[in-house]
């Protein structure tokens, strides 16, 4: 995994701290499942030393409402028709009692049709489903220019067989097309597609989003639809093209990829011409251990029309984001319209492993050398947790994006926003949040655990050397997951240096991975240290299990504003916590079964937040927990440290434990 000191793309430059303002500023959400009032679309303005402005839209709306005719909707995809018509699709899922708005449900695909550029859409139609209790997905439009048919290619499976058990394992998954001629008013019958599922695929699927049609070079007029699928009992998974040289009345497999699961491979693919003709291909990146890798796309060309790829799937460099289906778009070709080169890219900008809790900032990237390089400066549609999008041009010129949104998760709702590109440049931000460095010792070629820095913190002082200012509103750093930030069920030792006023709220100093009393428990797994002046004046540290939370009082927050240095220490069942050297409080944890009773880590990836609990900044109505004050010299150690070898780090030494040494951040930079 790239350290994310090596991921700052040639000449960027470092933020000047002063002028490093909050470029979300998000709204605190109400803890609901969904909201079905979606966010607006600019619904933060956006600080930061690139532009001041905030996108100007020409249409924000919401197509399709959770609750309103499903109980959600989900992978949005979306394609003008040659006479200007705006179609958007996507799946209507019905909710099981075992199912709620799983991809294992009873799913039809629904379509809204607007006449003016989205302003306004016709009423929903059911266009595959209905009347059955399959699981359609993943709808996958493209028009072919010449005849102007709308085909429609996506995938079907008899999930839900056994309604009170519904399962993807033992049912097939197969591929169908249904085509219009008028626009999307009427749909011909489904027609199964077996030629686009080789022998010994188990799943299958198609797109998600838009397909296109190559407008230059041998194959002109190609229509092309990416898929993904797995082979190999499940072992291999891999990405393909499925093709068309007969404006959408029949298709056929063109390139594949196959690699092991247990890797990096291609999902959910997205595709654009190339002025040269290639197909440039961008995928989410499906590595199943997210927490290896902060290179969440991969890429790859095809050099001869869709047939085969030229190279096997590389990540893409510097492209901030999560796990997500994201949509490429062509705005511009020199050849055709005498405007440079240009591709668009649309998905989540925030950087990290969870499809849940990073899918957020929703933003449309350019590339300006066909995919090869992606600017770290773009467009903010949405502060909001957002998940898949998709991308077309408007009659008009406008550019056109549908993606999901909904309260304090990244889907629900689908919304729809346009704007012009000259509106999309105006708004044009820093995306790439500063980072602020891992200082300690490591072997050559292991990846530092940097923090990236939200909101406005800032470098401040403590003696003579640095320290982060947080303000208490909206700055917190955030630790990216690695494996080496695993504390699992062993010992480690927490320390840092605090100061703070405070006199209400609660002050999380550093809080790893999830929080207590949520669902599934083994969310609650989780270590934190916290100053609470409102809640009985306590320094309290926390840890959490699957059988439950252990914690450890001092009867002081520490409000006095002035420095304190605090240890908080796991040793064998024994909680710690200790300041400034006085005599520890201590704790001991349940025992528990096994060892998997005694773990903190989640399996899965995580977080590790500093100054700030993790549902930051999704807290309920009136919750603000977030740190007011100064941190300094904050560490991580795999192991129980001896007071001796506290006391040393309280006296600054940097030799202590470094070979257990999982963290230190000393704040002497932002970049």
């Amino acid at each position: 995994m790239l350290p994310l000191s090596e991921r700052r793309p040639p000449g960027a430059r470092r933020f000047a701290l002063s002028a490093w303002l909050c470029a979300l500023s998000l709204a605190v959400l109400a803890a609901v499942v969904l909201a079905v009032t979606p966010p607006s679309a600019a619904s933060a303005s956006t600080t930061t030393t690139t532009t001041t402005a905030s996108l100007t839209t020409q249409v924000s709306n919401t197509p399709f409402k959770a609750r309103e005719n499903y109980y959600c909707t989900r992978i949005p995809a979306l394609v003008t028709s040659t006479k200007g018509v705006l179609l958007a699709f996507a799946e209507g899922r019905t909710r099981l009692a075992t199912t709620g708005c799983h991809d294992v449900g009873d799913n039809d695909l629904v379509l809204r049709r607007s006449l003016d550029g989205g302003a306004t859409w016709q009423p929903l139609q059911v266009v595959i489903g209905g009347s059955d209790r399959l699981a359609h997905g993943n709808p996958a439009p493209v028009v072919d220019a010449v005849t102007g048919r709308i085909t429609l290619l996506y995938s079907s499976s008899d999930w839900n067989r056994d309604e009170a058990n519904p399962k993807r394992s033992g049912f097939p998954r197969t591929v169908h097309a249904v085509h219009s001629m008028d626009g999307g008013v009427t749909w011909s019958p489904s027609v199964p597609q077996p030629q686009l599922k080789a022998t010994g695929w188990g799943w299958v699927s198609t797109g998600p989003g838009h397909g296109i049609q190559l407008n230059r070079g041998p194959h002109h007029g190609r229509l092309i639809v990416p898929g993904d699928h797995t082979a190999g009992g499940d072992t291999t998974a891999g990405g393909q093209l499925y093709l068309s040289d007969d404006g959408g009345l029949t298709w056929k497999l063109g390139a594949g990829s196959e690699a092991p699961k247990s890797g990096a491979f291609p999902g959910e693919l997205t595709v654009a011409q190339t002025v040269d003709g290639d197909v440039y291909v961008n995928a989410r990146n499906s590595e199943p251990t997210r927490c290896l890798t902060n290179e969440h796309r991969l890429q790859t060309v095809s050099t001869d029309g869709g047939g085969s790829f030229a190279a096997p799937f590389t990540p893409v460099r510097n492209l901030d984001t999560s796990p997500v289906f994201g949509s490429l778009l062509r705005l511009h070709a020199e050849d055709q319209d005498e405007k440079p080169d240009r591709l668009l890219y649309s998905g989540g900008a925030r950087l990290g492993p969870s499809p849940l809790e990073d899918r957020r900032e929703l933003a449309i990237r350019s590339s300006y050398d066909e995919g090869k390089t992606w600017e770290t400066v773009g467009t903010l549609v949405s502060a909001a947790r957002t998940g898949y999008s998709d991308l077309t041009v408007l009659a008009n010129g406008s550019i056109g994006v549908l993606y999901e949104t909904a309260g304090n998760i990244p889907h629900g709702n689908v919304v729809f926003t346009a704007f012009t590109e000259k509106d999309m440049d105006a708004a044009r931000t820093e995306l790439r949040r500063p980072r602020t460095a891992d200082t300690r010792e490591r072997p050559a070629g292991e990846a530092g655990n940097h923090a990236v820095v939200h909101g406005g913190a800032r470098l401040g002082t403590r003696l003579d050397g640095m320290a982060m200012e947080f303000d208490g509103q909206d700055d917190y750093l955030r630790l990216v997951c690695s494996p080496s930030l695993r504390v699992d069920d062993k010992d480690f030792t927490v320390t840092a240096w605090f100061r703070h006023s405070a006199t209400t709220g609660a002050l999380p100093i550093v809080w790893a991975y999830g929080m207590p009393g949520t669902d599934p428990l083994k969310k609650g797994r989780h270590f934190s240290v916290r100053a609470e002046p409102g809640v009985g004046d306590v320094l309290r540290a926390t840890v959490g299990t699957d059988i439950g939370s252990t914690e450890v009082t001092l009867p002081s927050s520490y409000n006095d504003g002035a420095w304190h240095h605090v240890v908080f220490t796991r040793q064998g069942l024994t909680l710690s916590l200790a300041v400034d050297g006085a005599a520890p409080a201590t704790a001991t944890m349940p025992a528990g079964a096994s060892a998997a009773e005694r773990n903190l880590t989640p399996g899965a990836e995580f977080n590790i937040h500093i100054g700030a609990r993790p549902d930051f900044p999704n807290q309920p109505a009136g919750v603000a927990q977030l740190f007011r004050g100064t941190l300094d010299d904050v560490r991580l150690y795999g192991t129980a440290l001896t007071a001796a070898e506290a006391a040393e780090v309280k006296a600054g030494s940097l030799a202590v434990a470094t070979d257990k040494e999982k963290l230190r951040l000393g704040f002497t930079t932002i970049w």
